[in-house]
């Protein structure tokens, strides 16, 4: 006799107690995540903030902070990246009281976290690519580098004596990823 196990939905997920930790769900499957530390945080805000002031000053769209994005259903995947960005022309008509968007926001970003597994965050960039994100950056902290991914063979890193750009996502956005690091 074999037991069958239920996928999780999209629905399940919403509806988990907060216990303080962080869950995305991958083809009905939920996954736990401990709570970001000091330095990923510091990290986000050192993104964010920057990006977010030059993406409402052109006026290009909006930039999220740990939203979930829907990327497939029957079994749902929910993922949540640390930071996201979806272009002006994809947010007319949108419910903002949607818990989910659905599909890819046009950047995701990753920070690599102490507890994450480089095959994890390799497999995150992989569905955030085949879901139709754009650009997908991956922030390593231990090694003071970003990867930028614009395709699944695609890879250019950078370390602290580069420049991280928007390209033709976030057209005109710059910093310096020494910044990323203070």
């Amino acid at each position: 006799m074999t037991t069958q196990t239920k996928a999780m939905t999209a629905d399940d997920l919403l509806d988990l107690p907060d216990d303080g930790f962080r869950y995305e769900l991958v083809e009905g499957d939920l996954r736990k995540m401990p709570p970001p530390g000091r330095r990923h945080g510091r990290i986000i805000m050192n993104l964010s903030t920057p990006l977010d002031q030059y993406v409402r000053a052109q006026r290009l769209g909006e930039v999220y902070a740990e939203i979930g994005y829907m990327l497939a259903t029957n079994p749902d995947t929910v993922l949540a990246p640390d930071l996201s960005f979806l272009q002006q022309e994809r947010l007319a008509g949108a419910d903002p009281d949607r818990p989910y968007w659905v599909g890819a926001p046009d950047l995701a970003v990753e920070v690599v976290s102490p507890s994450d597994r480089y095959s994890e965050v390799n497999e995150k960039v992989a569905r955030w690519l085949a879901a139709g994100t754009r650009l997908v950056w991956v922030i390593d902290p231990r090694r003071q580098q970003v990867a930028v991914h614009r395709a699944p063979q695609a890879v250019t890193n950078l370390t602290a004596m580069d420049a991280l750009d928007g390209g033709d996502v976030v057209p005109g956005w710059t910093l310096p990823v020494r910044e990323l690091f203070v």
